[in-house]
């Protein structure tokens, strides 16, 4: 039988990626409503202060699946800055632009390992919930990437599934979503992140399911 991760994942993916993607965003929106326990507003625009993006701010979302975190970014740039949500499932894509009104938050089909953007085009980076989409070899050439983009002093934020401490909720999370997710080390983000050539920040938890790293790309 298969997990609620595998049903949704899946769709028609990018081919220049061998990350998973999304299949069922209205399913996958679902399903974060559901596990953030009516947090996830609070969750994300949490991350979005995090970022540092200011009014006026050029933003990428890396791996945007549906646009929520996108749309906050938006909302943090105002109409003079611009917010660019890419991933490689069409479906998502797709749903996400249906689901925003603002003139300058956009979305396109793209891979974070191999960005099509130019080097030190944004201001910001943010990736949530994405990277552990990515196998583990893959993980460094997507954060280089990210580095590539931002100009320099840019400001990246990435989150990422911070697995439950207790043994039992584990299992729960492993039976749930698999093991990717359960046993997935957030904790190496930061190393991962500094190797990609990243002064990081802070770092810290965000309620109840993800931890944070902010990084800057040096002057």
């Amino acid at each position: 039988m298969r997990n609620l991760g595998q049903l949704l994942q899946h769709g028609h993916p990018h081919p220049d990626t061998e990350g998973v993607t999304i299949a069922h965003p209205r399913g996958y929106e679902l399903c974060g409503a559901v596990c953030f326990g009516g947090l996830r507003p609070w969750a994300y625009s949490r991350l979005a202060r995090l970022s540092g993006a200011r009014p006026g701010d050029r933003v990428l979302d890396v791996g945007c699946g549906t646009g929520y975190l996108t749309r906050r970014m938006a909302k943090a740039v105002g109409p003079t800055g611009a917010a660019l949500g890419i991933d490689p499932a069409t479906e998502v894509v797709e749903y996400a632009r249906g689901r925003t009104r603002e003139a300058h938050c956009s979305y396109e089909t793209g891979v974070g390992e191999a960005l099509s953007a130019a080097d030190g085009s944004f201001d910001v980076v943010v990736s949530c919930l994405a990277v552990h989409h990515l196998p583990e070899d893959l993980r460094p050439a997507a954060l280089r990437e990210m580095y590539r983009v931002l100009r320099p002093g840019g400001r990246l934020l990435v989150a990422d599934f911070r697995a439950p401490r207790t043994r039992p909720v584990r299992h729960v999370i492993a039976a749930t979503t698999g093991h990717v997710m359960a046993d997935y080390r957030v904790d190496l983000l930061d190393g991962l992140i500094a190797d990609a050539g990243f002064e990081v920040r802070g770092c810290g938890d965000v309620r109840p399911w993800l931890r944070y790293v902010q990084g800057v790309r040096p002057e």
